[in-house]
């Protein structure tokens, strides 16, 4: 279970390190390798291979033919990128994808459960700052609607 949060520095080659205490939470059924791709707000999504190949199900499922369907695939796919760890434990973070995420030098590194976001740490600060709800708010509505499932 990826948690936490760390601040890290990204390299002049576009290369972050993944911390230690969530590297120890990759299944070795990813085989250190990972999927990029856009997250909900400017982040970046990084998911342990194992974990994308159940995300792929999921979005075969999808009916081609229903337009938002269709859009969402494309949307969420369309800046998708393959990583490996290197042997420093780095891995490459495309530039389209810094780009989107608005990332230049410091990386906000957010253990996410079952994957990692990537975010410039001053616009997760403002995002959390801007949010139209307090945690309080937030974590009862959510205990409400799980519990409602």
């Amino acid at each position: 279970m990826f948690k936490g949060k760390e601040i890290y520095l990204l390299d002049a080659k576009g290369r972050v390190s993944i911390p230690a205490r969530l590297r120890k939470h990759i299944s070795s059924d990813a085989n250190d390798s990972f999927v990029m791709t856009q997250g909900i707000g400017p982040c970046i999504y990084i998911y342990p291979l194992d974990h994308w190949q159940q995300i792929e199900e999921r979005l075969s499922k999808l009916n081609p033919f229903n337009p938002k369907e269709a859009l969402f695939k494309r949307l969420f796919l369309h800046l998708t990128a393959d990583a490996t760890l290197d042997s420093q434990s780095r891995i490459i973070i495309p530039k389209n994808l810094l780009e989107y995420a608005k990332i230049e030098k410091e990386v906000l590194i957010l253990g996410q459960v079952k994957n990692i976001e990537l975010w410039d740490p001053k616009i997760f600060n403002d995002y959390l700052n801007q949010a139209p709800l307090t945690y309080e708010q937030v974590a009862e509505q959510v205990a409400q609607e799980v519990m409602a499932r």
